[in-house]
């Protein structure tokens, strides 16, 4: 079991918690905290998941960390060095570039250790950029949700590899588990997307918000590839908000009626139930157009018995072992992905769940939250006797 040091106060920052891996983790992260003992603090805009993060026993300290307003970051710098020093905070993770100016500068006003997560490969064409990216490289130390990250935050910022430790995002286990799953959840879902119990075409499932970079459109190609073929068989539901993307939305609708696909592509919608959605789907996909530094759409379907497909690309490599737990796929190549599809529909549902098996094998080995959280909890022991040696 994790342990902390005694009386034990860890500050997150993360610009809001809405739905997303970055939001995930830190609720994740503050349940371990409580769990052994600790206080966990979350400095945030808020969000969906306030409720799960009050269950968790921890405290929700509500301030506009999201914003990019040099004068809102200046007075979040403030708010954030009068809480760190009236709540005896010992250590603070930021999750995000733009409250890390803040979160960074209010650490080192109260000498409080500091880490930062990167928890995406940020695109960078300039300095400036390049600058504002490393931001979250400037504490004591850094880390990094996939060896895909770590090797990335190296190169493009010059990090001494002492300072970086690879951390890959953790899936709750025990929630992505097919045996916790009632098949009342499963045919409640069924019921709400319109799928039939009986629907024997090859259910293919894409969670992630409805955004370009997510890769629905490339799918949606690949489906009307498959169907110009003449084969119908596949089933693709694309599960997420649009998150106020209403105009990607509506050229996602325009392009499902364009190829005519309007009985083979849902877009069903925010999910609250992922694990049941996994058990709609026989079959999951991460078409990602960039490289995902991790990418948990690829491991939470494993953990549920699912095999996937996955870009050939980021992380995604480390999650996903090809012939094994599913398929990797060439990016941003609808050829590429319509036979990828074919070859799953040809592999038959023995062929698929064999690879389900193994692919579920390895995420509980692997990718288990308890494995997550322990090393993060790590970090903060490592940074707090940092502390300690310093000032003895």
């Amino acid at each position: 079991m994790a342990t902390l040091p005694p009386n034990f106060t860890l500050l997150q920052v993360v610009p809001e918690l809405e739905t997303g891996g970055v939001e995930q983790t830190t609720l994740d992260v503050a349940r371990a905290v409580v769990k052994a003992g600790g206080r966990a603090l979350v400095a945030s805009r808020g969000g969906r998941l306030e409720p799960a993060l009050k269950a968790a026993g921890a405290e929700l300290v509500q301030m506009p960390v999201h914003s990019k307003n040099p004068f809102v970051m200046a007075a979040n710098t403030a708010r954030l060095t009068r809480l760190i020093r009236k709540e005896k905070v010992d250590v603070v993770h930021v999750r995000s570039r733009a409250p890390a100016f803040s979160a960074i500068s209010a650490a080192r006003r109260t000498g409080t250790p500091v880490v930062a997560t990167y928890h995406g490969v940020y695109k960078a064409k300039g300095a400036l950029k390049r600058w504002y990216n490393a931001v979250m490289t400037r504490g004591d130390l850094v880390i990094a949700n996939s060896e895909f990250t770590r090797d990335h935050v190296i190169a493009e910022h010059g990090v001494a590899a002492d300072r970086i430790v690879a951390i890959p995002r953790g899936v709750d286990i025990e929630r992505f588990d097919p045996v916790h799953v009632g098949s009342e959840r499963v045919a409640r879902l069924r019921e709400a997307w319109g799928v039939a119990a009986d629907d024997a075409r090859l259910k293919v499932l894409l969670a992630g918000r409805l955004t370009r970079w997510k890769g629905q459109l490339l799918l949606i190609e690949a489906a009307a590839r498959l169907k110009a073929e003449g084969r119908s068989d596949v089933l693709l539901l694309l599960a997420g908000d649009d998150q106020g993307r209403h105009e990607y939305r509506a050229e996602l609708d325009a392009a499902i009626a364009g190829a005519g696909l309007e009985d083979q592509v849902r877009i069903v919608g925010h999910c609250e139930d992922m694990p049941a959605a996994y058990l709609v789907a026989d079959l999951a996909a991460a078409p990602s157009l960039d490289p995902e530094a991790f990418g948990r759409t690829a491991v939470e379907p494993q953990a549920m018995g699912r095999a996937v497909l996955a870009a050939d690309h980021g992380a995604a490599r480390e999650t996903v072992v090809p012939g094994l737990t599913g398929w990797l796929v060439t990016p941003r190549d609808a050829g590429a992905w319509a036979g990828a599809l074919a070859e799953a529909l040809d592999a038959g549902p023995a062929r698929r769940a064999e690879m389900g098996e193994q692919g579920r094998a390895r995420a509980r080995a692997l990718y288990s939250v308890d494995a997550m959280c322990d090393a993060t909890l790590a970090v903060y022991r490592r940074l707090v006797a940092g502390r300690a040696r310093a000032v003895a």
